[in-house]
Protein backbone atom coordinates (compact mmCIF):
# COMPACT_ATOMS: atom_id res chain seq x y z
CA UNK A 1 0.00 0.00 0.00
CA UNK A 2 1.50 3.60 -0.72
CA UNK A 3 1.59 6.55 1.41
CA UNK A 4 -1.05 7.81 -0.74
CA UNK A 5 -3.53 4.70 -0.44
CA UNK A 6 -2.79 4.99 3.30
CA UNK A 7 -3.68 8.33 3.61
CA UNK A 8 -6.79 8.87 1.28
CA UNK A 9 -8.83 5.52 1.88
CA UNK A 10 -12.21 7.21 3.77
CA UNK A 11 -10.45 10.47 4.03
CA UNK A 12 -13.12 13.47 3.64
CA UNK A 13 -11.71 15.86 0.95
CA UNK A 14 -12.94 18.98 -0.87
CA UNK A 15 -11.65 20.05 -4.20
CA UNK A 16 -13.02 23.45 -5.04
CA UNK A 17 -13.09 24.29 -8.71
CA UNK A 18 -13.72 20.21 -9.21
CA UNK A 19 -15.94 21.11 -12.08
CA UNK A 20 -13.27 22.34 -14.10
CA UNK A 21 -9.54 21.03 -16.25
CA UNK A 22 -7.35 20.39 -13.42
CA UNK A 23 -9.59 19.83 -10.81
CA UNK A 24 -11.62 17.35 -12.59
CA UNK A 25 -9.01 14.94 -13.06
CA UNK A 26 -7.99 15.58 -9.30
CA UNK A 27 -11.42 13.92 -7.98
CA UNK A 28 -10.92 11.11 -10.55
CA UNK A 29 -7.73 10.41 -8.87
CA UNK A 30 -8.93 11.24 -5.23
CA UNK A 31 -12.23 8.79 -5.91
CA UNK A 32 -9.72 5.72 -7.22
CA UNK A 33 -7.82 6.70 -3.77
CA UNK A 34 -10.93 5.49 -2.25
CA UNK A 35 -11.48 9.12 -0.64
CA UNK A 36 -14.50 10.78 0.36
CA UNK A 37 -15.06 13.91 -2.16
CA UNK A 38 -17.02 17.10 -2.05
CA UNK A 39 -16.99 19.05 -4.81
CA UNK A 40 -17.37 23.26 -4.99
CA UNK A 41 -18.11 24.71 -7.90
CA UNK A 42 -19.63 28.35 -8.82
CA UNK A 43 -20.28 27.55 -12.24
CA UNK A 44 -19.12 30.99 -13.40
CA UNK A 45 -19.11 31.54 -17.02
CA UNK A 46 -16.14 31.42 -19.01
CA UNK A 47 -13.81 30.10 -16.56
CA UNK A 48 -13.85 26.22 -17.30
CA UNK A 49 -16.41 24.51 -14.93
CA UNK A 50 -17.92 22.23 -17.31
CA UNK A 51 -20.64 18.95 -16.51
CA UNK A 52 -19.18 16.85 -18.81
CA UNK A 53 -15.53 17.08 -16.55
CA UNK A 54 -17.31 14.84 -14.29
CA UNK A 55 -19.33 12.14 -15.94
CA UNK A 56 -17.42 9.70 -14.16
CA UNK A 57 -17.52 11.02 -11.03
CA UNK A 58 -20.63 12.68 -10.59
CA UNK A 59 -22.41 9.88 -8.86
CA UNK A 60 -19.82 9.15 -6.34
CA UNK A 61 -19.47 12.55 -5.21
CA UNK A 62 -21.74 15.79 -3.26
CA UNK A 63 -21.83 18.28 -5.35
CA UNK A 64 -22.04 22.17 -4.13
CA UNK A 65 -22.98 24.69 -6.50
CA UNK A 66 -21.37 27.35 -4.43
CA UNK A 67 -19.46 30.45 -4.89
CA UNK A 68 -15.95 30.24 -2.44
CA UNK A 69 -17.45 34.49 -1.34
CA UNK A 70 -20.48 33.39 0.26
CA UNK A 71 -19.60 32.29 3.29
CA UNK A 72 -22.84 31.46 5.05
CA UNK A 73 -23.31 28.76 2.17
CA UNK A 74 -20.09 27.71 1.89
CA UNK A 75 -19.52 26.62 5.69
CA UNK A 76 -21.88 23.83 5.70
CA UNK A 77 -20.49 22.33 2.26
CA UNK A 78 -17.11 22.23 4.09
CA UNK A 79 -17.77 21.68 7.79
CA UNK A 80 -16.29 18.24 8.81
CA UNK A 81 -13.77 18.11 5.65
CA UNK A 82 -9.95 17.14 6.70
CA UNK A 83 -8.32 18.15 3.43
CA UNK A 84 -9.37 21.01 0.65
CA UNK A 85 -7.86 21.26 -2.43
CA UNK A 86 -8.28 24.81 -3.63
CA UNK A 87 -8.54 25.12 -7.83
CA UNK A 88 -10.97 27.77 -7.63
CA UNK A 89 -9.85 31.38 -9.59
CA UNK A 90 -9.52 33.08 -12.47
CA UNK A 91 -6.15 32.43 -15.12
CA UNK A 92 -6.62 34.70 -17.62
CA UNK A 93 -3.93 37.40 -17.56
CA UNK A 94 -5.55 39.64 -20.22
CA UNK A 95 -8.92 38.98 -18.45
CA UNK A 96 -7.16 40.68 -14.92
CA UNK A 97 -5.91 43.70 -16.93
CA UNK A 98 -9.25 44.56 -18.32
CA UNK A 99 -11.17 43.37 -15.49
CA UNK A 100 -8.64 44.33 -12.05
CA UNK A 101 -11.28 44.24 -10.21
CA UNK A 102 -12.90 40.79 -10.96
CA UNK A 103 -9.68 39.20 -10.78
CA UNK A 104 -9.44 40.28 -7.03
CA UNK A 105 -12.89 39.23 -6.03
CA UNK A 106 -11.93 35.93 -7.69
CA UNK A 107 -8.25 35.18 -6.96
CA UNK A 108 -7.91 37.36 -3.49
CA UNK A 109 -11.58 37.18 -1.65
CA UNK A 110 -12.46 33.64 -2.94
CA UNK A 111 -9.76 31.95 -1.23
CA UNK A 112 -9.36 34.33 1.96
CA UNK A 113 -13.20 33.71 2.48
CA UNK A 114 -12.16 29.93 2.26
CA UNK A 115 -9.29 30.26 4.50
CA UNK A 116 -12.07 32.06 7.07
CA UNK A 117 -14.88 29.84 7.00
CA UNK A 118 -12.20 26.49 7.07
CA UNK A 119 -10.64 28.23 10.35
CA UNK A 120 -14.55 28.42 11.90
CA UNK A 121 -16.43 25.15 10.09
CA UNK A 122 -13.36 22.71 9.16
CA UNK A 123 -10.71 23.34 12.67
CA UNK A 124 -7.54 21.16 11.87
CA UNK A 125 -8.62 20.67 7.74
CA UNK A 126 -5.34 21.50 5.80
CA UNK A 127 -5.04 23.17 2.29
CA UNK A 128 -3.65 22.42 -0.70
CA UNK A 129 -3.47 25.52 -2.90
CA UNK A 130 -3.11 26.09 -6.87
CA UNK A 131 -1.07 29.16 -7.47
CA UNK A 132 1.26 29.77 -10.45
CA UNK A 133 4.66 30.77 -12.19
CA UNK A 134 3.23 33.96 -13.04
CA UNK A 135 3.62 35.32 -9.40
CA UNK A 136 7.56 35.98 -10.53
CA UNK A 137 6.66 37.93 -13.34
CA UNK A 138 9.89 38.68 -15.52
CA UNK A 139 13.06 36.49 -14.42
CA UNK A 140 16.59 36.11 -15.27
CA UNK A 141 16.15 33.42 -17.93
CA UNK A 142 17.48 30.62 -15.92
CA UNK A 143 15.52 28.11 -14.16
CA UNK A 144 13.63 30.07 -11.85
CA UNK A 145 13.02 28.65 -8.09
CA UNK A 146 11.46 29.43 -4.86
CA UNK A 147 14.00 31.43 -3.87
CA UNK A 148 13.98 34.13 -7.22
CA UNK A 149 12.49 37.67 -6.40
CA UNK A 150 9.12 38.27 -7.00
CA UNK A 151 7.90 41.12 -9.22
CA UNK A 152 4.40 39.87 -10.77
CA UNK A 153 4.08 41.25 -14.53
CA UNK A 154 -0.12 41.42 -14.55
CA UNK A 155 -2.88 42.14 -11.90
CA UNK A 156 -3.47 38.38 -11.78
CA UNK A 157 0.02 37.43 -10.66
CA UNK A 158 -0.40 40.38 -8.05
CA UNK A 159 -3.29 38.94 -6.75
CA UNK A 160 -2.23 35.17 -6.59
CA UNK A 161 0.36 36.31 -5.28
CA UNK A 162 -1.46 38.10 -2.48
CA UNK A 163 -3.45 34.55 -2.13
CA UNK A 164 -0.18 32.86 -1.18
CA UNK A 165 0.49 35.57 1.41
CA UNK A 166 -2.93 34.29 2.79
CA UNK A 167 -2.41 31.17 3.06
CA UNK A 168 1.23 31.96 4.88
CA UNK A 169 -0.36 33.73 7.64
CA UNK A 170 -3.31 31.56 8.41
CA UNK A 171 -0.84 28.94 8.27
CA UNK A 172 2.08 30.86 10.99
CA UNK A 173 -1.07 32.63 12.78
CA UNK A 174 -4.07 30.40 13.27
CA UNK A 175 -2.36 27.13 12.93
CA UNK A 176 -3.81 25.91 9.22
CA UNK A 177 -1.56 23.32 7.33
CA UNK A 178 -1.25 24.85 4.17
CA UNK A 179 0.83 24.14 0.83
CA UNK A 180 1.25 25.73 -2.10
CA UNK A 181 1.85 24.62 -5.40
CA UNK A 182 3.14 27.13 -8.71
CA UNK A 183 1.87 25.66 -11.91
CA UNK A 184 3.18 26.14 -14.78
CA UNK A 185 1.51 25.75 -18.43
CA UNK A 186 -0.81 22.77 -17.49
CA UNK A 187 -2.40 21.15 -20.26
CA UNK A 188 -4.29 17.69 -21.53
CA UNK A 189 -7.67 16.73 -22.52
CA UNK A 190 -10.54 18.90 -20.89
CA UNK A 191 -8.86 22.11 -21.21
CA UNK A 192 -11.25 25.09 -21.44
CA UNK A 193 -10.80 25.72 -25.56
CA UNK A 194 -14.32 28.04 -25.76
CA UNK A 195 -12.44 31.09 -25.74
CA UNK A 196 -8.64 32.17 -26.20
CA UNK A 197 -8.09 33.89 -23.21
CA UNK A 198 -6.51 31.12 -21.02
CA UNK A 199 -3.05 30.53 -21.80
CA UNK A 200 -1.40 29.91 -24.99
CA UNK A 201 -1.66 25.94 -25.07
CA UNK A 202 -5.68 25.57 -25.17
CA UNK A 203 -5.56 28.98 -27.76
CA UNK A 204 -2.98 27.18 -30.18
CA UNK A 205 -5.12 23.49 -29.67
CA UNK A 206 -8.03 24.75 -31.37
CA UNK A 207 -6.35 27.18 -33.83
CA UNK A 208 -4.69 24.17 -35.17
CA UNK A 209 -7.54 22.05 -35.06
CA UNK A 210 -10.08 24.36 -37.11
CA UNK A 211 -7.25 24.12 -39.56
CA UNK A 212 -6.16 28.41 -38.39
CA UNK A 213 -3.00 30.38 -38.38
CA UNK A 214 -1.12 30.33 -34.84
CA UNK A 215 0.00 33.45 -34.52
CA UNK A 216 3.70 33.82 -33.09
CA UNK A 217 4.11 37.41 -31.43
CA UNK A 218 7.71 39.02 -32.01
CA UNK A 219 8.69 35.28 -33.79
CA UNK A 220 8.01 32.80 -31.53
CA UNK A 221 10.73 32.62 -29.46
CA UNK A 222 10.13 32.90 -26.28
CA UNK A 223 10.89 29.84 -23.77
CA UNK A 224 8.62 28.11 -22.04
CA UNK A 225 7.95 24.56 -19.78
CA UNK A 226 4.63 22.70 -19.19
CA UNK A 227 3.17 19.82 -17.19
CA UNK A 228 0.76 17.49 -18.51
CA UNK A 229 -2.58 17.53 -16.27
CA UNK A 230 -1.71 13.74 -14.75
CA UNK A 231 1.51 14.90 -13.67
CA UNK A 232 0.00 18.21 -12.10
CA UNK A 233 -2.34 15.45 -10.54
CA UNK A 234 0.65 13.40 -9.01
CA UNK A 235 1.81 16.56 -7.50
CA UNK A 236 -1.51 17.62 -5.43
CA UNK A 237 -2.11 14.08 -4.24
CA UNK A 238 1.40 14.04 -3.22
CA UNK A 239 1.03 17.66 -1.32
CA UNK A 240 -1.85 16.81 0.20
CA UNK A 241 -0.88 12.76 1.45
CA UNK A 242 2.10 15.31 3.21
CA UNK A 243 0.28 18.42 3.96
CA UNK A 244 0.83 18.31 7.72
CA UNK A 245 4.77 17.63 7.22
CA UNK A 246 5.52 19.98 4.69
CA UNK A 247 2.77 23.07 5.95
CA UNK A 248 3.98 26.05 5.45
CA UNK A 249 5.81 25.14 2.35
CA UNK A 250 5.84 26.81 -1.86
CA UNK A 251 7.07 24.06 -4.49
CA UNK A 252 7.40 24.94 -8.26
CA UNK A 253 6.26 22.48 -10.50
CA UNK A 254 7.93 22.56 -14.08
CA UNK A 255 9.30 20.22 -16.44
CA UNK A 256 12.47 20.07 -18.47
CA UNK A 257 13.50 20.75 -21.76
CA UNK A 258 12.09 23.87 -22.10
CA UNK A 259 10.66 24.56 -25.57
CA UNK A 260 10.42 27.77 -27.74
CA UNK A 261 6.58 28.81 -28.78
CA UNK A 262 7.91 28.54 -32.09
CA UNK A 263 8.85 24.15 -31.90
CA UNK A 264 5.74 23.65 -29.29
CA UNK A 265 3.61 25.28 -32.21
CA UNK A 266 5.83 23.57 -35.19
CA UNK A 267 5.12 20.15 -33.02
CA UNK A 268 1.44 20.69 -32.50
CA UNK A 269 0.84 21.17 -36.11
CA UNK A 270 2.36 17.88 -37.22
CA UNK A 271 0.73 16.16 -34.59
CA UNK A 272 -2.87 17.38 -36.03
CA UNK A 273 -1.81 17.61 -39.48
CA UNK A 274 -3.65 20.90 -40.03
CA UNK A 275 -2.83 24.44 -39.44
CA UNK A 276 -0.20 27.33 -39.98
CA UNK A 277 2.21 29.25 -38.29
CA UNK A 278 3.02 33.22 -38.53
CA UNK A 279 5.31 35.47 -37.15
CA UNK A 280 3.08 38.56 -36.11
CA UNK A 281 4.08 41.83 -34.06
CA UNK A 282 3.35 42.25 -30.83
CA UNK A 283 0.09 43.74 -30.00
CA UNK A 284 1.09 46.53 -27.57
CA UNK A 285 -1.91 45.25 -24.62
CA UNK A 286 0.30 41.48 -24.70
CA UNK A 287 3.97 43.10 -25.23
CA UNK A 288 3.51 45.28 -21.73
CA UNK A 289 2.58 42.14 -19.77
CA UNK A 290 4.80 39.41 -21.07
CA UNK A 291 7.32 37.63 -19.02
CA UNK A 292 9.52 37.13 -21.96
CA UNK A 293 11.36 33.29 -20.94
CA UNK A 294 10.60 31.34 -18.25
CA UNK A 295 11.48 27.30 -16.93
CA UNK A 296 10.67 26.74 -13.51
CA UNK A 297 13.76 25.03 -11.14
CA UNK A 298 11.46 21.73 -9.27
CA UNK A 299 14.27 20.67 -7.40
CA UNK A 300 12.70 21.31 -4.23
CA UNK A 301 9.44 19.27 -5.21
CA UNK A 302 11.44 16.45 -6.07
CA UNK A 303 13.25 16.24 -3.14
CA UNK A 304 10.71 16.46 -0.15
CA UNK A 305 7.87 14.93 -2.32
CA UNK A 306 9.57 12.81 -5.06
CA UNK A 307 7.60 14.36 -7.59
CA UNK A 308 9.09 14.49 -10.99
CA UNK A 309 7.39 14.98 -14.92
CA UNK A 310 6.67 11.87 -16.50
CA UNK A 311 4.41 12.94 -19.46
CA UNK A 312 6.61 13.87 -22.78
CA UNK A 313 5.03 16.60 -24.59
CA UNK A 314 4.51 15.31 -27.65
CA UNK A 315 2.56 12.20 -26.27
CA UNK A 316 0.89 14.54 -23.91
CA UNK A 317 -0.34 16.88 -27.09
CA UNK A 318 -1.52 13.93 -29.49
CA UNK A 319 -3.63 12.53 -26.32
CA UNK A 320 -5.14 16.23 -26.01
CA UNK A 321 -5.61 16.27 -29.51
CA UNK A 322 -7.38 12.36 -29.66
CA UNK A 323 -9.79 14.16 -27.04
CA UNK A 324 -10.95 17.10 -28.27
CA UNK A 325 -11.60 15.17 -31.82
CA UNK A 326 -13.78 12.80 -29.80
CA UNK A 327 -15.52 15.34 -27.53
CA UNK A 328 -14.56 18.83 -28.81
CA UNK A 329 -18.58 19.76 -29.12
CA UNK A 330 -18.51 19.54 -25.60
CA UNK A 331 -15.93 22.20 -25.19
CA UNK A 332 -15.41 24.29 -28.48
Amino acid sequence: MTLEDERYRGRRVVVTGGAGFIGSHLVDRLLDLGASVTVIDAFLPGLGANLANLERSEPHVRLERVDLRDGARLAPAVRGCELVFNLAGQVSHRDSMTEPLADLALNVEAPLSLLEVLRTSAPGAAVVHASTRQVYGRTDGGPVDEQHPIHPADVNGINKRAAEEYLRLYHEVHGVATVVLRLTNTYGPRQLVSHRRQGFIPAFVRTAMEGGCIELYGGGGQRRDANHVADVVDALVSAGAMAEEQAGEVFNLGAAPSFTLRAFAELLVSIVGRGTIAEVPWPPEQAAIDIGDFAADHQRISEALGWKPERDLAEGLAETVRFYERHGERYW
